[in-house]
């Protein structure tokens, strides 16, 4: 089956944190207190992929803070933080949506994505992710974790489903002649 035939039925994309949507680094001030940096081109990409008609979650090991403040600001209502197993989190979540293994995407970098890779319809790693997981993935982006590879699996899949071009007009001046 090919890449594209892979996106057809995608619905809902699900990420990781640390190292997809991030560049996996943590940085705790003096006081203690946890900050992230998110590339602002992932953050347009999952509105665009929200206009698409999409849904977008979080399944993530680790909970803090700022990743809530960062799902609320992108209207990320699917968001599971401190996840041991991340597979029953996916699967919960699919019964909840009434969806199909087929019709979800998993974007992971690192070995307790795995089993949700090779459970959902399609796996993403980004470019700099462990050498299994890229391994498990039918799309590995040009970009690292938290460099906008979010971005550019968002723009893979919604090109396959040739979505990409209608989101992009807009942009453009509605696609009209100047």
């Amino acid at each position: 089956m090919t890449f594209a035939n892979h996106c057809q039925k995608i619905e809902l994309l699900l990420a990781d944190v640390d190292g997809v949507l991030t560049d996996g680094g943590v940085i705790f001030d003096n006081q203690g207190v946890e900050s992230k940096r998110f590339h602002i081109r992932d953050g347009l990409g999952i509105k665009l992929w929200q206009q698409a008609g999409n849904r977008f979650g979080i399944i993530t090991g680790r909970a803090s803070q700022i990743v809530r403040v960062r799902a609320t600001e992108l209207g990320i209502d699917l968001l599971r933080q401190g996840v041991d197993d991340k597979l029953s989190v996916a699967k919960s979540l699919l019964a909840e949506l009434r969806l199909q293994p087929e019709q979800v995407a998993y974007m992971g970098d690192d070995l307790p994505d795995l089993e949700v890779m090779q459970y959902v319809g399609l796996a993403i790693a980004p470019a700099d992710g462990a050498r299994e997981v890229r391994g498990a993935a039918k799309l590995v982006t040009q970009l690292g974790g938290g460099h906008g590879a979010v971005r550019e699996a968002i723009e893979a899949i919604l090109q396959a489903q040739g979505r990409w071009e209608h989101l992009v007009r807009k942009y453009q001046g509605g696609g009209e002649k100047r």
